[in-house]
């Protein structure tokens, strides 16, 4: 990846998509009875049953089915979503909401392409996406504020940008993360060539950090969180501690401008209904941690409890209402992505997000 600097807009675009993917995989890691009895009466309830099940499908056929699509495998960024389907905020809105996995194309792709209505992107994806002529935008942040950094087993010793300098660091191979390396560490006059970048592919942070790097970039909310489980002690050089400008969204609700322009309606509802989910999420995480743990019993629920408690605040946290985005968010990174390169023209960042969806 080093030296590297000719790469073409659209492989560009590839690589920091599989940034996002794999740095979500990284964080991530990875549903009767029946009575025997015969006499009258419960044969009559027996057909009663029937009757309401039938006119709970008749009722679903008065639905609009739409899909949601996930970055990678469920956790507690997509909890309001889980809750809004399985508490019915959706279906009070209208929707019959399918939350799906995303295929290897990807979820900006698959919205972008109409594969799926709404998705769960990035602001990182998003403005490169517009850059390209692809029509994304963002609904709403799930989270207000950039809750990723650099980490690395306190014994590393790594505790500041400059720290960097003589390790060795594991990710996928984007141009996206030697210029945020580079970045935070000319905030302290070091040099990102004293840095090895290795590719680590999909190995999981604890067992890559025991073998053959010494930092990697992670959500805390996730993979720091499972830290405090294990017991293992970490530094964490978050972004957002030594650049403003990186303190962006990520992740975002996104959709396609074709869905805003001809099934405004049907936004409008998918907002309604998500917003109502994460408030839900913000006001009972032990509730919406166990209704993700239901919905996904593969997860490590202690995980998710513990996660649950610790991102629920952040959601929303100083902005006045879950979802907000300013203009000065992504006017910044977009700024910062042009002048390292990372795009080769600036975004109009006033089509990039909405918040025209968002509850008042």
């Amino acid at each position: 990846m080093k030296g590297n600097k000719k790469r073409t807009s659209k492989w560009l675009v590839m690589t920091v998509a599989l940034m996002m993917v794999m740095l979500a995989l990284a964080g991530c890691g990875s549903s009767n009875k029946a009575d025997n009895a015969g006499n009258t009466a419960e044969t009559e309830q027996q057909n009663g049953n029937a009757s309401n099940a039938a006119a709970g499908e008749n009722a679903d056929k008065s639905l609009t089915k739409v899909k949601v699509v996930l970055d990678w495998t469920p956790n507690t960024n997509h909890t309001g979503l889980y809750v809004a389907r399985d508490q019915g905020f959706f279906r009070n809105h209208g929707l019959d909401v399918d939350i799906i996995q995303p295929t290897e194309a990807g979820a900006d792709k698959m919205v972008a392409t109409g594969a799926a209505e709404f998705g769960v992107s990035y602001q990182e994806g998003i403005t490169l996406a517009r850059i390209q002529g692809v029509p994304l935008v963002s609904l709403a942040a799930v989270i207000q504020h950039n809750t990723s950094g650099f980490a690395s087993p306190e014994a590393k010793g790594i505790k500041t940008p400059k720290d960097f300098e003589g390790k060795t660091y594991g990710g996928w191979g984007s141009p996206a993360e030697e210029a945020v390396i580079d970045s935070l560490m000319q905030e302290q006059q070091a040099d990102v060539k004293k840095v090895n970048i290795v590719s680590i592919g999909d190995a999981a942070f604890f067992t890559a950090v025991k073998r053959n790097i010494d930092f990697a970039w992670i959500y805390y909310a996730w993979t720091g969180v499972e830290a405090e489980l294990r017991g293992e002690k970490l530094n964490m050089v978050y972004l957002t501690d030594y650049s403003d400008k990186l303190d962006y969204y990520t992740p975002v609700l996104a959709t396609s401008e074709s869905m805003i322009q001809d099934k405004k309606d049907i936004v409008a509802a998918f907002v309604a209904g998500a917003a109502e989910g994460y408030q839900y999420a913000i006001d009972n995480p032990e509730d919406a941690a166990e209704i993700l743990i239901k919905a996904e019993p593969d997860l490590n629920a202690d995980l998710v409890r513990a996660s649950q408690k610790w991102l629920s605040p952040k959601y929303q946290d100083d902005a006045a209402r879950w979802g907000e985005q300013k203009l000065d968010v992504w006017k910044n990174y977009a700024d910062w992505m042009y002048e390292h390169k990372l795009m080769d023209k600036e975004l109009d960042a006033e089509k990039a997000f909405t918040n025209e969806f968002l509850p008042q």
